[in-house]
């Protein structure tokens, strides 16, 4: 969802709920329908102040979702940079063949696993160039110090690098289950129908438009926020992109240029492997 249909939606549902109120207003008795103020002003605190806690809390745990995509794909991008020059310390008969899949790897993640994650299709899929880097691993037979401590320390890294990958994906998914979606929603449209009893003919209606105006705005916009939380990988304003291993590529081709070696990359520029 855009900034801009965003905007609109807050619009919508203020004009709607003003309207409602003016129309209500104009049947209704001096003093709102309630006989006793007090009364219904501590019963409004009750259903606001238990909805405003329970929008808290979700909206911390999507925040913490969504800071944890953001933290798992820098993580994953730093990570495949360290593997590259790992992987300079491995025999020669290996060392162009994974930098060029590390790459290849770093480009699905860019222009396939993104795409499928704003879709949410990616699902349980793995990497397949995460795979070949782990075959070609196994034809590693590391015999000086060098070669054998890059061998445990690749591996290492493999593990971190799979853990951020899950975290990245982990915010496609959403954490807001359904039940909580309905239960906010329906909390919301209580407290709108519970501030319609609160029209009152003898007050002016810019005070009355203003009054539910305003919960309208800061409860259309609160939803809106735990949307945008909720869906971390959309294509509007503040959405997750692969900034972080866009020059992720962009150091790798730095540091093929460095080492001097000549890459075997297996892929074209999306990661799909060539030839197939």
């Amino acid at each position: 969802m855009s900034l801009l249909w965003a905007g609109l939606v807050v619009v919508v549902v203020t004009a709607v709920a003003i309207t409602a109120m003016l129309l209500v207003r104009r049947r209704a008795p001096a003093g709102s329908y309630f006989e006793d103020g007090d009364r219904a002003a501590g019963v409004f605190g009750v259903l606001a102040t238990g909805f405003a806690v329970l929008l808290g809390f979700v909206v911390f745990l999507a925040f913490e979702s969504f800071d944890t995509s953001r933290s798992g794909a820098e993580t994953e991008a730093e990570i495949v940079t360290q593997q590259f020059e790992t992987a300079q310390l491995f025999p020669a008969a290996v060392r162009a063949r994974l930098s060029g899949q590390l790459v290849c790897y770093a480009r699905t993640v860019v222009h396939q696993e993104w795409p499928q994650m704003k879709a949410g299709t990616l699902g349980d899929s793995v990497n397949p160039w995460g795979v070949a880097t782990f075959r070609t691993l196994k034809t590693v037979e590391p015999r000086s110090a060098s070669e054998q401590a890059a061998y445990a320390k690749w591996l290492d890294q493999r593990s971190d690098r799979e853990h951020a990958r899950t975290e990245r994906t982990h915010g496609a998914e959403g954490v807001i289950p359904v039940p909580l979606s309905i239960v906010l929603l329906l909390s919301a449209a209580i407290i709108f129908l519970f501030m319609l009893f609160f029209a009152d003919s003898a007050e002016r209606a810019v005070v009355q438009a203003t009054m539910i105006g305003g919960v309208a705005i800061v409860i259309s916009s609160t939803l809106l926020l735990l949307w945008f939380l909720d869906n971390p990988y959309h294509s509007g304003v503040g959405g997750l992109r692969p900034v972080a291993m866009e020059r992720g590529i962009r150091v790798l081709d730095q540091e093929a240029a460095v080492v001097g070696g000549r890459l075997a990359i297996p892929c074209d520029e999306r990661g799909t492997p060539r030839g197939g």
